[in-house]
C-alpha cells in the first residue's frame, strides 16, 4: 500500500501526515506537488490540512482547480482511495468529491483545541476497527468547519451510512453543547456514495506519536489499512 500526500502552497500538515503514516504505522508514503500530473503509483492519496492558497475566496475554492486535482479526481472516479483532513476536505467539498460545504465556525473564530468525535458506523474504511461508542480525543485546528448540507443531502447521509464522525464529549455523549463549530447533525466527518472518499476536520495525524501525549488518531489509520493490506 503506498500512500501519497499532495502538497499545496500553504499546506502546513503535510509533513505531519507524512510522518504519522511512515514512522507511525510504517507505511511507503511520497509527496506530490499541486502541479504535478503523476499520482506516482499511490493507492491512497490524502489531501492534508492547512491554507492552501492562503484560504483566499473560500477555504479550498482555488486548490480545487489545482492541476493534481485531475488525477485525484479521476483516481476517486476509478474508486480509488481518497482522504482530506481539514483543509483536505474542504478541497474535496469543493471539488465535489464529498457532499455539502464547510463554513465559517459558528462562533466565527479559529478553533484550536482537542475535541472529542465518536464515530457514527464502522461500515466505512477509517472506522472499520473502531468502537461507536467510545470518545476519540483529535485536536482540530480550523475557522471554516461548520459542515452544512440541505435537508435532502442530510437524509441522504443517514440513510447511506455516510457520517463517520460527529462531535461529542469525553464520554461519547452527543448534543448541541458538545457542538464545537455549529455543523449540522455534529458532523466531523462524511464518506461519498460510493465510500472510498471521506473528509474530516480534527486532525488524526497529530494524534499518532505518544511523544505528543495521544495516540487516539493511530486507530484511524489502523482502521485504513487493516481493510487496504487484507
Amino acid at each position: 500500500m503506498k500512500f501519497g500526500v499532495v502538497v499545496f502552497p500553504g499546506s502546513n500538515c503535510d509533513q505531519d501526515l507524512v510522518d504519522a503514516i511512515s514512522t507511525g504505522m510504517q507505511q511507503e508514503v511520497v509527496k506530490l506537488w499541486h502541479k504535478d500530473h503523476d499520482l506516482q503509483g499511490c493507492d491512497f492519496i490524502l489531501l492534508p490540512g492547512g491554507f492552501s492558497y492562503g484560504d483566499y475566496l473560500r477555504s479550498g475554492a482555488i486548490s480545487r482547480f489545482s492541476p493534481i486535482m485531475q488525477e485525484v479526481i479521476q483516481h476517486a472516479n476509478r474508486g480509488g482511495y481518497v482522504m482530506g483532513i481539514c483543509n483536505g476536505f474542504q478541497i474535496l467539498t469543493e471539488a465535489g468529491l464529498l457532499p455539502g460545504a464547510l463554513l465559517r465556525n459558528i462562533n466565527q473564530k479559529f478553533i484550536c483545541e482537542n475535541v472529542y468525535i465518536k464515530p457514527v458506523t464502522t461500515n466505512l474504511l477509517p472506522t472499520r476497527l473502531l468502537d461507536v461508542n467510545k470518545a476519540y480525543k483529535i485536536p482540530v485546528a480550523h475557522g471554516e468547519g461548520r459542515y452544512y448540507a440541505d435537508e435532502n443531502t442530510l437524509k441522504a447521509l443517514q440513510d447511506n451510512d455516510q457520517i463517520m464522525f460527529e462531535y461529542c464529549s469525553n464520554a461519547s455523549d452527543t448534543g448541541e453543547i458538545y457542538n464545537i463549530n455549529g455543523s449540522l447533525l455534529n458532523i466531523a466527518g462524511v464518506s461519498n456514495d460510493k465510500k472510498n472518499v471521506f473528509g474530516m476536520m480534527p486532525h488524526p495525524e497529530r494524534a499518532v506519536d505518544p511523544e505528543l501525549g495521544n495516540t487516539d488518531g493511530r486507530a484511524i489509520f489502523e482502521s485504513i489499512l487493516e481493510l487496504v493490506n487484507a
